[in-house]
């Protein structure tokens, strides 16, 4: 599969899975006739295809990435102000969804100018970071081990907790994977790392459990699409597993409930690396708002990545 298929894939996948997950946001798991199909409507009243702040944050960090030629959390931060505050990047024109911790660290950020404005309290590791990580990974794709880094570093913006910084480093060695062609078997493979001879290490005790394929002995309720960055990873990593298609998957993760829209996009951008662009249903693309955008960053990024490689020779 061409490259550009998977990266695409990728950025279109996060997005994807938004806007599907949207729907049933906020609602208990069995509380609603399953999903079939990217309808819209959810707690915000969005249109089908309309994304909520997973895509918004991604496409900021991505867009950051690229202007800036790397990874610069001052500016990560403004843009992330500007979505807040004057709808930037936004499906809609305003910031209609955000987080408790990133609207917290945007303030912080607002008053001290200082971009590590995550708070590392444990009962803040929500998933804020890890549903907008694609573009790292994208980027850093030919250096893995500054993409695991900066996984982490780009959470620090908004989401110090160990659990949500390993969350982060483990999920973009994953991507790293899939995005150079590895297979769901291989990138699914206990402790797996993008790094030959050298395993995940150093994590905190729920993710080591993920790394080691906790996702793969669970079935829901014990599988439960939360805001919390290690039950949301657990889900995502558990629809993947459960699944043969994008399609297939994607409607597992969401019709998880709860935090829908965030399980759907933490699936997409692994899932969407893993199959390419091609797998995802033309019907869901097509109604995806701003897709061409969306494309064409996914596109940049992967000829910065293959840019930013080379000079670091």
């Amino acid at each position: 599969m061409d490259k550009i298929k998977r990266y695409r894939g990728c950025l279109v996948g996060l997005a994807t899975g938004d806007a599907l997950g949207t729907t049933v946001e906020f609602s208990p798991p069995g509380s609603f006739q399953p999903l079939k199909d990217m309808i819209g409507g959810g707690p915000f009243h969005l249109q089908a295809g309309q994304w909520t702040d997973d895509t918004s944050m991604a496409l900021c960090l991505a867009t950051s990435l690229l202007r800036c030629g790397g990874f610069d959390p001052q500016d990560q931060m403004n843009r992330y102000r500007r979505w807040y505050r004057e709808g930037y990047l936004s499906s809609t024109g305003k910031c209609f969804d955000i987080g408790g911790t990133v609207h917290s660290a945007i303030h912080a950020f607002e008053l001290t100018d200082q971009p590590y404005s995550g708070s590392s309290d444990p009962q803040s590791a929500g998933n804020g970071s890890i549903m907008r990580l694609a573009p790292i990974p994208m980027f850093y794709a030919l250096e893995p081990l500054q993409a695991m880094h900066l996984a982490e570093e780009s959470s620090r913006t908004t989401h110090a907790a160990q659990a949500a910084l390993d969350a982060c480093r483990y999920f973009a060695g994953l991507m790293v994977g899939a995005l150079n062609g590895e297979d769901k078997e291989t990138i699914l493979a206990s402790n797996y790392s993008p790094i030959s001879g050298q395993g995940p290490h150093g994590y905190c005790e729920e993710i080591k459990s993920i790394a080691e394929g906790s996702f793969k002995m669970k079935q829901p309720p014990e599988i439960r699409g939360t805001g919390y960055v290690v039950r949301s990873l657990e889900a995502a990593l558990w629809a993947l597993y459960e699944s043969s298609t994008f399609e297939e998957g994607a409607l597992l993760a969401v019709n998880l409930g709860s935090d829908a829209d965030t399980t759907g996009a933490v699936y997409g951008q692994l899932a969407g690396a893993l199959y390419g662009i091609d797998a995802i249903p033309n019907s869901w693309k097509e109604k995806l708002a701003m897709k061409d955008l969306i494309e064409d960053t996914a596109q940049g990024l992967l000829q910065s990545a293959s840019k930013h490689a080379e000079g670091q020779k």
